[in-house]
């Protein structure tokens, strides 16, 4: 018996093997197309901040204090004064194979003083500045922008 599979799509055919191709076809084609589908899209990422806990922080608590009480931050920065920085992000993407999209962003800045007691607190938002990827494998430098023509220009204008 030879199978023809161009036969088994035609409009009206209806033989047993024709009906299974076609069965056998959606199928394929369901199974493929559900990784694609049931997906919530809205995803959180990083910190989840509890006002209750927060406002037991207060100015000029220790930094022990407030690592029992926030937990360990997302990021520290000692960039001009010891900060804390507790991260959340929301992203969502609606199929599952495309890149997600930021939706919101939530930063709460703890900064300490040379001491370590707690100077202040701040809540940022995506209106309060640029986004930026907290999860980069980069390190931008300051010669990463000059091109090599313009920095050997420099140099050399420099005397060096």
């Amino acid at each position: 018996m030879k199978l023809d599979i161009a036969a088994a799509f035609r409009k009206g055919a209806t033989r047993p093997v024709a009906v299974a191709m076609k069965l056998g076809a959606v199928a394929c084609l369901a199974i493929g197309l559900s990784g694609c589908l049931g997906y919530d899209g809205e995803i959180i990422h990083g910190y989840q901040a509890d006002p209750h806990l927060l406002s037991q922080v207060k100015i000029g608590s220790s930094a022990e204090q407030a690592l029992v009480v926030m937990g360990t931050p997302s990021t520290t920065s000692t960039v001009g004064g010891d900060a804390w920085y507790y991260i959340t992000q929301v992203t969502t993407r609606p199929v599952q194979f495309l890149d997600p999209k930021l939706v919101k962003q939530h930063v709460l800045a703890i900064y300490f003083d040379k001491q370590k007691k707690v100077t202040r607190i701040a809540n940022y938002g995506i209106k309060d500045g640029r986004l930026f990827d907290f999860v980069s494998r980069t390190t931008p430098t300051g010669g990463a922008d000059a091109s090599l023509l313009k920095g050997l220009m420099h140099f050399r204008l420099a005397g060096i």
